[in-house]
């Protein structure tokens, strides 16, 4: 049969046309993903990025200038790390979520390893934290980080079958998940990282309370977790600094370490940004570097003095769409195992970002977690936008259903 030929196009790109209809066709199929993708998610996520993106880029130009290096070396490994990001993120969301069963113990097992080369030699210590491998190129890793997303998939794993008339998971499945958290979160607190570890505890009281679990499982273990911090206080079992960042917390006016500077340097920053901010690139707090790791820990005082209240309030309100669009996903989602993924996922990005924003505003302890999408690290954005894409393939399957 011979193609329809629109007046003015010759018979020879008649079937290019033709090609390009089929093309639509397929990307708007029913079983394409691109027909199932959350677009709000995706928008939120990376507009997100592109702001972290400039942000960290502000933070170190002006020390990068001073110092007679590149101006732009810190943007082209963000944006680097960005477009890898997105692959995995892509790659993740094109594979069905119910398969990762098969892979959960793969995955854990992998994190394991990871988080045990981090304490030998392999290992290398960043601000503190004995928690990296470098693999050069100035690149490091962090294997703390992927194993958030071995812990959700494990969880999900063991809690997402349900046998036949019962409504949640038996003390069995729960004392199992348990074990199943409390190896990597021994290896974490050895490194230390104790920012991550409370990571980690959040992830599990989430996952737990959306899984039909007992309530006294959920208050046990809280009970259990401000014991434990308890007796690492009056053990005096943490790091020095990190007595000094919840001592400056406890009574930060009487705060006289590095750690009380750097929040009094934040808040400061923050505050000296107004409503609309002194404009990007022209924060002098920034400029100055008297606000410390303001491309990771800190990104959010160089939204808070450049962009101002409104900047702060949009990164702010983005990542309330991400979490929104998250809860929403693991809501609809098609049975429990992705149901949980998302409450997984959930809890962590709202934890971890208030945790980061609040210590910024003096109202969290001082921690190392980044602001998620929005801190310069290679780790944490490949981590975040794989959790992303475990979102799009959920929320896909749920439409497929």
């Amino acid at each position: 049969m011979t193609d329809w030929v629109p007046v003015g196009q010759s018979v020879r790109q008649a079937p290019y046309a033709h090609r390009r209809r089929r093309l639509i066709s397929r990307v708007w199929d029913r079983d394409s993903p691109l027909r199932h993708l959350d677009g709000v998610l995706v928008v939120a996520v990376l507009l997100l990025s592109v702001l972290g993106c400039l942000l960290v880029w502000s933070a170190t130009r002006q020390r990068a200038i001073d110092a007679g290096g590149d101006p732009q070396a810190y943007l082209k490994k963000d944006v680097l790390n960005l477009v890898l990001g997105l692959s995995l993120a892509a790659g993740t969301a094109l594979i069905d979520y119910r398969t990762l069963r098969a892979y959960a113990p793969v995955l854990y097992v992998g994190s394991l390893l990871g988080l045990l080369a981090v304490l030998t030699p392999l290992g290398s210590t960043i601000n503190g934290a004995h928690s990296w491998i470098v693999v050069g190129g100035g690149f490091e890793l962090q294997p703390a980080e992927f194993a958030k997303i071995a812990l959700i998939v494990g969880m999900a794993m063991l809690l997402g079958e349900r046998r036949d008339n019962e409504l949640g998971p038996r003390d069995g499945d729960v004392v199992a998940v348990l074990g199943l958290a409390a190896v990597p979160m021994i290896l974490i607190m050895l490194q230390p990282d104790f920012g991550t570890t409370m990571v980690f505890v959040a992830i599990i009281l989430g996952v737990l309370a959306v899984s039909g679990a007992p309530a006294r499982w959920v208050w046990g273990l809280i009970t259990v977790g401000v014991v434990f911090v308890a007796l690492v206080l009056s053990l005096h079992l943490l790091k020095p600094y990190q007595e000094a960042r919840l001592t400056n917390f406890a009574h930060p006016n009487a705060a006289t370490s590095s750690t009380g500077y750097n929040v009094d340097q934040a808040k400061t920053a923050i505050g000296s940004g107004g409503l609309l901010g002194k404009g990007l690139f022209h924060g002098t707090q920034t400029a100055g570097n008297f606000v410390p790791e303001q491309q990771t820990d800190f990104v959010f005082t160089v939204a808070g003095e450049e962009l101002g209240f409104a900047g702060a309030g949009l990164i702010v309100g983005l990542l309330g769409v991400v979490l929104f669009r998250a809860w929403w996903i693991a809501r609809g989602a098609a049975d429990l195992f992705g149901r949980i993924v998302g409450a997984g996922v959930v809890t962590w990005f709202g934890f971890q970002a208030f945790i980061n924003i609040g210590m910024t505003l003096g109202i969290t302890p001082v921690t190392g977690l980044p602001l998620p999408f929005v801190s310069y690290g290679g780790s944490a954005t490949f981590v975040n936008m794989i959790a992303v894409g475990l979102l799009l393939n959920v929320h896909r399957g749920s439409r497929r259903s």
